[in-house]
């Protein structure tokens, strides 16, 4: 008997300890916000690079149909390629700046998400831990009262 009371005694302590769901919901909430905004910086960083992309391959395809014209002039050869390779590394030097201020606006952005998810997040744990601290003290002093109470009753003389 006194095994069966045990069982029902732990059955029930294991009952009293709570399992907060809302604090699950809320937390995965916060987490798929944030994925949802670190997408979009990733995309709107895909796009903008995508457009100096193209851009930087028109304006070269520009500068090679002009190369591939015939000339009258086997100078005018040697010239138009000298031409080619100047105008290309002033394009390069051009979009390989837009690209760095892509990749510097999607770190100040990404920064910005993560210090602004760390306070959410920090702030949702808190909360979270604080009513956990408090729902398990109240549960393990419910559970030692039962055990108290069981153990009084255990230890007392039978009738």
């Amino acid at each position: 008997m006194a095994t069966t009371d045990l069982n029902k005694m732990m059955q029930d302590m294991m009952g009293a300890f709570p399992v907060d769901t809302k604090a699950m919901q809320d937390m995965f909430k916060t987490q798929a916000a944030l994925g949802e905004r670190m997408s979009k910086v990733v995309l709107e960083a895909a796009e903008k690079s995508a457009e100096v992309s193209n851009k930087w391959t028109k304006q070269t395809l520009v500068k090679i149909g002009e190369v591939s014209t015939v000339k009258e002039e086997p100078v005018e050869y040697s010239k138009s390629v000298t031409d080619f390779a100047s105008a290309s590394a002033e394009i390069a030097a051009e979009h390989m700046a837009a690209f760095a201020e892509i990749a510097k606006r999607v770190q100040m952005d990404t920064v910005e998400l993560m210090l602004a998810a760390g306070k959410d997040i920090s702030a949702e744990a808190t909360a979270v831990m604080q009513k956990a601290t408090s729902d398990v003290t109240a549960a393990a002093k419910k559970a030692t009262d039962e055990v108290t109470a069981a153990t009084k009753k255990a230890s007392a003389p039978a009738k």
